[in-house]
């Protein structure tokens, strides 16, 4: 059997009246629209540190630094820090409750002027993991609107289950995606200010326009899940390295690694890399 038919790609919507940071309203945006932003995260201070940390880590890969910084949340003690903030941590776990894995990371950076296009598409249908109920993160780490290519959601698209993809052009990072994703409704542009994040769910369809202005638009990507989400394609999961954000995996599914020592990535290998926006 397809891997794709043995995923459970329906949407569980979080359940009201539990939350530690989000008010009742903004769950119930989440379970009706698939996302919901923005949130004040990072003082100005602290995401100019984080920007200056990021753009060492990219200057140290070289070129194409901006495309490779994939799943180091296991490896790299910053990255490690910022997806554990319990500043983050206290809005995912009012969605998917308190035991919180962080499994993937990525930083998504857009040079100014770059011309390929980020098709409409779902996370949950690219990834190994049943069911689907990871919430995904967006940091900003720089300004990001409609000039600068932030990302668009599709509102309401995350309770339709898996869209039929096509093949894309060759201004696509992706090979497949979703062609007329409008007729599932209008898109909105996910702005944020540096230092700010939004949360969507994993099958909320989703892309990004080609970067045509003189700025670059990054940010940072976070995934979350509870740990009763199953890795169910082994050949997918090599590499994945996750960490208990939050909480405890009962189960001992999700390995734990602890906060790494190493924050020279030059000094680790690259692990798996999974997925982009």
């Amino acid at each position: 059997m397809d891997v794709l038919e043995e995923m459970d790609l329906r949407f569980h919507p979080a359940r009201l009246g539990r939350s530690r940071r989000l008010t009742d309203a903004q769950i119930d945006q989440y379970n009706r629209l698939g996302f919901v932003q923005p949130f004040e995260v990072f003082t100005a201070p602290e995401i100019a540190g984080v920007r200056a940390y990021f753009d060492r880590l990219m200057e140290d890969l070289g070129p194409d630094g901006a495309y490779g910084i994939n799943c180091y949340q296991a490896r790299m003690a910053g990255i490690w820090d910022i997806a554990t903030n319990p500043r983050i941590l206290d809005l995912v776990q009012d969605i998917i409750g308190g035991n919180i894995i962080c499994w993937a990371s990525a930083i998504l950076s857009k040079r100014a002027g770059d011309p390929k296009r980020v098709p409409w598409h779902q996370d949950a249908s690219f990834w190994g993991l049943s069911p689907a109920r990871t919430v995904t993160v967006w940091l900003a780490i720089d300004d990001v609107d409609e000039e600068n290519a932030a990302m668009r959601f599709i509102p309401g698209s995350h309770d339709k289950g898996a869209v039929e993809t096509s093949s894309m052009g060759e201004n696509s990072v992706f090979h497949k995606g979703i062609a007329e994703a409008e007729r599932f409704g209008a898109p909105v542009s996910n702005s944020l200010k540096a230092g700010q994040i939004s949360l969507h769910a994993d099958m909320l369809i989703h892309g990004s326009e080609p970067n045509t202005s003189a700025r670059r638009r990054c940010g940072l990507t976070l995934r979350y899940c509870p740990p009763e989400v199953r890795i169910i394609d082994p050949a997918w999961a090599t590499g994945v390295e996750a960490i208990v954000a939050r909480g405890a995996d009962p189960s001992g599914h999700w390995n734990h690694h602890p906060r790494p020592t190493n924050d020279d990535i030059t000094k680790t290998a690259s692990p798996h890399v999974v997925g982009n926006n």
